[in-house]
């Protein structure tokens, strides 16, 4: 059975309150042999750094934009405070999930911007790369990285242009690829995924959120009583091997060579994966 790397699952999310370790376990035995668990606010660094370590996985340090309204502004000293503190913990591999949202309306760009450049600002003290919350905002966040540059990182559910992907690349990220892959009509996405030399990509979940459509209900199909299927880090063989198939590749070679960038994107991963 091929192994494969989760480099996004927010195991820590409500969704899976009830029985985390269960799920860990149904992953760990479809062969997802690791899952990087980023914090999407400072008050879940305790749950994500405990995950991580029960289930020997790793996990990243960071303020989500979409929770840049409610976070304090001495949440970025706490955060460097953390960082500080674990900075010697092996299972901790990333600053993230950090970035810019323009789809959401009603955030503050000028905020989300501040929180995301003093985080990269983190990210080089502490010399980690960082895992991007990348939505309509690609442009921006480039102009941040090129102004402060960092060791790389991955740009999470990455859905942009062609040109916008070699930009990432060039900056040393690797892109990561989830269940938006599985749907049809996501004929740009798709184009990349083919185009895009293989070892610029990762895998991910990020569940619970981003299902793929084998899970998807549409709003007809739940109010016909057909429950929203969950998405977890079992469904990551899935995923990959809609992957494999646009690439007419084989699973195993691509399970060794997603999981080769996963170690690069993220290096601390190196030994404690494969």
């Amino acid at each position: 059975m091929p192994h494969w790397i989760d480099t996004h699952c927010h195991l820590d999310a409500p969704e899976f309150a009830a029985d985390a370790d269960g799920v860990r376990a149904q992953a760990r035995a479809a062969g997802v042999q690791h899952i990087v668990i980023p914090a999407v606010q400072v008050a879940h660094a305790d749950a994500v750094r405990s995950l991580a370590h029960r289930h020997g996985d790793s996990y990243a340090l960071g303020i989500h934009p979409l929770y840049t309204p409610q976070a304090a502004d001495d949440d970025l000293e706490c955060l460097a405070d953390l960082l500080a503190q674990y900075r010697s913990d092996p299972h901790l591999v990333a600053v993230g999930e950090i970035g810019l949202d323009f789809f959401v309306s009603g955030l503050d760009a000028e905020r989300q911007t501040r929180f995301y450049r003093q985080q990269l600002q983190l990210a080089r003290r502490f010399d980690l790369p960082v895992i991007l919350h990348v939505r309509r905002s690609a442009d921006a966040l480039l102009k941040g990285l090129r102004e402060l540059p960092v060791q790389g990182g991955i740009a999470h559910a990455f859905n942009g242009s062609l040109q916008q992907a070699r930009a990432f690349i060039a900056l040393g990220f690797k892109l990561g690829l989830g269940g938006a892959l599985s749907y049809e009509r996501a004929l740009q996405l798709r184009r990349l995924a083919t185009e895009l030399p293989i070892e610029a990509l990762v895998l991910e979940t990020d569940s619970p959120d981003m299902p793929p459509h084998w899970i998807y209900r549409t709003a007809a199909e739940r109010s016909a009583g057909l429950p929203q299927g969950r998405n977890a880090p079992a469904e990551l063989p899935r995923i990959a091997q809609v992957l494999a198939d646009l690439r007419g590749m084989p699973l195993e070679a691509l399970a060794q060579q997603t999981e080769a960038n996963a170690v690069q994107a993220l290096p601390r991963l190196r030994g404690r994966v494969g």
